[in-house]
């Protein structure tokens, strides 16, 4: 199956990379436009973008032309960001038919959970964001795990975790694999935080935790009971 398609449309370079390190380890791909008028030859170019983050200040063409002229042929989910918290901007990403607008500075978690959201309602997301294995369910998209039908609190990290171990099941992964798959390759920590976060998922796992497998002086390993 075929990742869904997002265009990221900021001219800060910065922001582009924050909010696509974010939605690339969520399983999209992601396109990059750096103004208005690229945002538009981009989305064009493709037509099977699934969905658009788009900001308001740019230069060349401003989000809110970009948002008219990409209105004009398609109903594509728009998601604005700005930095002012007018209400009359709002207002105006509304009536121009946006989908969902989040004033900066905000928390790219939240604004993956809106862009899961929006697809979800419009019916884009696809079987694959559920995985089931040895009694656990995991549902991507709504954030949720349950083990024998009965859901567990997870924080963010841990549902991070065990969907990468579910997802990698029977293979061998180093310590350094996951902390640059879970942690993001940016992060300068020490390795022995996922020995932390393995010990409290196992705990609210239950039985379950035993699928996930100590490899000694090497990692772990999501193997399913028989």
């Amino acid at each position: 199956m075929n990742k869904l398609k997002i265009l990221v449309v900021d001219d800060e370079s910065r922001m582009r990379k924050l909010v696509k390190d974010f939605l690339v380890k969520q399983h999209y791909e992601v396109l990059e436009a750096g103004d208005g008028s690229e945002a538009l030859d981009v989305f064009f170019a493709n037509q099977d973008i699934a969905l658009i983050i788009l900001d308001v200040m740019m230069p060349r063409m401003d989000g809110w032309q970009v948002c008219k002229e990409i209105r004009a042929t398609s109903k594509v989910p728009i998601i604005m960001l700005t930095a002012r918290t007018d209400e009359q901007d709002e207002l105006q990403g509304f009536q121009l038919g946006v989908d969902e607008y989040i004033a900066k500075p905000f928390s790219p978690k939240i604004l993956v959970a809106r862009v899961e959201a929006i697809l979800r309602r419009t019916n884009q997301c696809t079987e694959e964001d559920i995985i089931e294995l040895g009694g656990i369910l995991l549902d991507k998209a709504a954030h949720v795990v349950t083990i024998d039908q009965t859901p567990i609190e997870l924080s963010f990290k841990e549902f991070e975790l065990l969907s990468y171990f579910m997802e990698n099941k029977g293979i061998a992964l180093s310590r350094e694999k996951i902390l640059n798959s879970v942690w993001n390759y940016d992060y300068f920590g020490d390795a022995r935080t996922i020995d932390t976060h393995v010990k409290k998922l196992r705990s609210k796992m239950g039985d379950k935790g035993e699928m996930i497998k100590t490899i000694w002086g090497m990692g772990y390993k999501f193997e399913v009971q028989p």
